[in-house]
């Protein structure tokens, strides 16, 4: 529910007009909240006067700003999106728990379809090895399983699994990434606007991130792994993250092909 605090409240009518649901209106001079809204907020971040509040959140959590709400130099955040690099070579080096919450930060702050908040963040980190050979170990089976549904995945990880039964050295699907972030959502745009904003801020970080698109099909694929990671039936893992500090520097942007823009 919204509460409105009447004696904050100076009838201004900001929350009203502002409201996408249309669940706020003015009586008497003080706004009035109907039931059933999203919870979206837009009514606590646009009052003059702090009236409005959503018991159900933290509202400690919620911050002040005096400014234009997109403080970010728009030439910086180009080169930034246009800098970054899919890493496949990830130093040693564990990511401290305090920067992991942080950049989880920009996923939980992440839009979502009528404001459901559905997205599930699993890091794994500390228990990484655990989890490696539990999914290695049931690799086999599960590309068999495929191979009549999808007969080239099946042969590529079969592959793999050779190639790291001989070679257990070879990580594979890893990349000898520290983390692995798992976004499970039952709405897919959801997860992938909120592992966008997840990389930048964990490149504003200093690390990397590689979107390993086979590790999301193995671990939904893979029974005991999906038990590993608490799966639910209707919110499977929609994105893989791997995240570390690179271990390789590049010198300069990469080439793209023109942008491909219709204008009407």
């Amino acid at each position: 529910m919204i509460v409105i605090n009447k004696e904050k409240c100076v009838g201004c009518g900001l929350c009203a007009e502002d409201c996408p649901a249309g669940k706020i209106s003015l009586k008497e001079g003080t706004a009035v909240y109907k039931p059933d809204c999203i919870q979206c907020g837009h009514c606590v971040a646009v009052c003059p006067k702090g009236a409005v509040s959503i018991p159900e959140y933290d509202m400690d959590d919620v911050e002040e700003y005096d400014g234009p709400s997109f403080q970010v130099d728009p030439e910086n955040f180009l080169h930034s999106v246009k800098f970054r690099r899919s890493i496949r070579n990830f130093r040693e080096e564990k990511i401290d728990r305090l920067i992991l919450e942080k950049i989880l930060q920009a996923g939980r702050y992440t839009p979502t379809a009528k404001n459901r908040q559905g997205c599930r963040f699993i890091v794994v980190q500390e228990q990484l090895d655990e989890l490696k050979t539990l999914l290695w170990n049931e690799m086999p089976e599960m590309a068999e399983k495929i191979k009549e549904t999808m007969p080239q995945y099946s042969m590529f990880f079969k592959f793999l699994y050779r190639r790291r039964r001989d070679n257990p050295k070879d990580d594979g699907l890893f990349f000898n990434a520290p983390a692995v972030l798992f976004i499970a959502a039952d709405n897919a745009l959801d997860a992938g606007l909120a592992a966008s904003n997840i990389e930048n801020m964990a490149v504003a970080e200093g690390l990397g991130i590689l979107y390993d698109g086979y590790l999301t099909r193995v671990a939904n694929a893979c029974p005991k792994t999906a038990e590993w990671l608490e799966l639910e039936e209707n919110r499977p893992i929609v994105c893989t993250m791997l995240i570390g500090y690179p271990a390789v520097s590049y010198r300069r942007t990469a080439p793209r092909k023109p942008a491909q823009i219709q204008w009407r």
